[in-house]
């Protein structure tokens, strides 16, 4: 039977929590891709393109949706606080560009009541290749922690980003179905949004002492090109594969030429992306 909204089907009470500011383009997919759950805690920080009243939409429809209006204090802290105002005792967390294909509802709702002995459960990431679509089961098959039993969980408050989870147990891979990035951005805003992340990396990494060198900045970005076009397969994504990950090498070289500029003393942090996540590039 299909989960009809306000409709929970999964035997796990599953609450899922999200973080956003102006993403009206794209949060309704995500929304919808997890009617199945017993709550859906979104946490804005100030739209201004119609977010708001999109979700109230879905809430007036009987999505069960608890949403709340908050000022932006940075990725992790805002994360941290979405994942306290959720009240199942299993808590999934997803960005607002991001959605679950059929196959991971299926295993989702399939868990049983009882999950004993697991404190959260990595799920394979897939991504959106603008020009391609989304990349194949078979390149870059990454699995990160997203489904997290609450009280055994925590996000690292101290990361500027790349923010993970601290977890009190063990974490189990969840085979079967994927969670789907979808983020369609042009070049203009792929370059500015490379460019945001890779300051707020190089401060993360400055404030831990890290420093850069001629070498790295030599051959960082080409290694990180290597790793993904060709260990990763991205090449299997033709002319797509190549652009995307030549926008990482990009990442490489700018966080690493910030963190020299800033043992200078200058190129200070500028967290201008509040709320949104548009997925930062990965570096695994």
């Amino acid at each position: 039977m299909d989960a009809r909204p306000g409709q929970p089907t999964a035997a796990v009470p599953v609450s899922v929590f999200i973080i956003c500011k102006n993403e009206r383009e794209a949060i309704g997919p995500c929304i919808e891709s997890v009617d199945f759950c017993r709550e859906i805690v979104i946490v804005d920080s100030g739209s201004t393109d119609g977010t708001i009243e999109l979700i109230q939409s879905y809430r007036a429809r009987g999505y069960p949706i608890s949403l709340i209006e908050r000022e932006w204090p940075g990725f992790a802290r805002q994360k941290q606080f979405a994942l306290d105002q959720c009240k199942g005792p299993w808590c999934l967390m997803l960005d607002a560009d991001e959605r679950l294909d059929a196959d991971l509802k299926r295993v989702i709702g399939a868990l049983p009541a009882e999950v004993d002995g697991v404190a959260a459960f990595s799920i394979q990431e897939r991504e959106y290749i603008v020009g391609y679509g989304y990349a194949p089961w078979y390149v870059h098959a990454r699995f990160n922690v997203r489904l997290v039993r609450k009280g055994k969980s925590r996000i690292d408050d101290t990361a500027l980003i790349h923010e993970s989870f601290a977890i009190d147990g063990p974490v189990r891979k969840l085979r079967g179905g994927v969670i789907l990035h979808h983020r369609a951005l042009s070049i203009s805003d792929d370059v500015a949004r490379t460019s945001t992340y890779a300051a707020l990396k190089a401060e993360q990494k400055f404030r831990s002492g890290r420093k850069t060198s001629l070498a790295r900045l030599m051959l960082a970005p080409a290694m990180r090109f290597i790793k993904s076009y060709l260990f990763q397969r991205y090449f299997c994504c033709g002319k797509a594969g190549f652009i995307y990950s030549a926008m990482l090498a990009q990442y490489v070289f700018l966080t690493e030429a910030r963190l020299y500029r800033l043992s200078l003393g200058k190129d200070a942090p500028e967290e201008t992306l509040a709320g949104h996540r548009h997925a930062a590039p990965g570096e695994d």
